[in-house]
């Protein structure tokens, strides 16, 4: 009698075993490989580089990475928030054909994406003047997420070969040499951007930066009104710099800004009680870093509900003694 006794307690842990193993074995492995990325575009920068873009996945897509190819040789893997690269070390007057492969968290790779061509331009030696800078630059929101740049056409002593679209001193496109406007996406809403352009030759000579223009771009369905400073300026003086702005509208005052330099959360505003400014602000910073340091400077407001609103626009400054 105590065998089957025995028996009777550990069946039902046996019959748990065999339960979770036959759980496990009925997962199937994910095979299933993600879109290929869409909008691939390939702009020759100079006479040994050429610019490879292309959209974003989706969320849902579960991408963790892209692979670039040209022709059917793999030149570089990048990160799924990289979407653009400088493929280096081409051959001047030379054709060449790219495409990119999504991949996703188990190692399915997407099938490629529509080949982009571009053509290397000839190499000019000894080439060491760069472009003028485009002389205007405009930009208008285009809704909540995309905006468009547009540009005035730069000078070269050989020939302009591409346009780099700067936001905040990144780079974030390249336009061919005879296109004066691009259509940017996958911004955010309620954001000022800042934009410059510069010009670019074929020996990689860049220009200054055109002057900036900044956009704003509006609310997504259901939010509230812009939350940004507007109008926010950044002068330099010996030893000291002057902020100012146009305080957004809250609906109440607003006696509380947090300052960023360089990317970086410096100091925060306040205006006391009586001294909050109704419209235009403004604000002096003394400084004791030396001459010739550059800052990047932005700001947001204290909102009523105690969070931060969005960033104003970028200015970029370079101290005095």
């Amino acid at each position: 009698m105590p065998v089957p006794h025995a028996r009777r307690r550990h069946a039902p842990a046996l019959a748990l075993v065999l339960l979770l193993g036959g759980a496990a074995a009925c997962t199937a492995p994910d095979t299933d490989p993600p879109p290929a990325p869409a909008g691939l575009t390939a702009q020759a920068g100079s006479a040994t580089t050429v610019h490879v873009m292309w959209n974003a996945a989706g969320e849902h897509d579960g991408v963790t990475g892209y692979r670039v190819f040209e022709g059917d040789r793999l030149v570089r893997e990048l990160p799924a928030g990289t979407t653009m690269v400088d493929v280096t070390g081409l051959a001047p007057q030379t054709g060449y054909s790219f495409t990119v492969k999504a991949e996703d968290a188990a190692g399915n790779l997407s099938p490629a994406a529509p080949a982009a061509r571009a053509t290397t331009p000839a190499a000019k030696a000894e080439d060491h003047r760069a472009p003028t800078a485009p002389a205007v630059t405009t930009a208008r929101a285009t809704g909540p997420r995309s905006a468009q740049v547009t540009w005035s056409a730069a000078t070269d002593d050989t020939a302009v070969t591409a346009y780099d679209v700067y936001q905040s001193g990144v780079r974030i496109h390249t336009a061919g040499p005879s296109e004066s406007t691009t259509a940017l996406s996958g911004l955010q809403p309620d954001t000022v951007y800042t934009f410059t352009v510069r010009a670019r030759d074929g020996a990689d000579n860049s220009s200054p930066d055109g002057p900036p223009a900044d956009v704003t771009t509006p609310p997504a369905s259901g939010e509230g009104p812009n939350t940004a400073p507007a109008d926010f300026t950044a002068a330099a003086s010996p030893g000291a710099v002057t902020l100012g702005w146009t305080a957004p509208e809250t609906g109440r005052e607003t006696s509380e800004y947090e300052l960023y330099v360089n990317g970086k959360p410096t100091t925060v505003i306040q205006f006391g009680a009586g001294a909050v400014p109704g419209g235009r602000a403004e604000h002096r910073l003394i400084v004791t870093e030396p001459a010739g340091t550059v800052w990047a400077v932005k700001l947001r407001a204290r909102l009523p509900d105690g969070t931060w609103g969005s960033f104003s626009a970028e200015r970029r400054i370079t101290l005095v003694a």
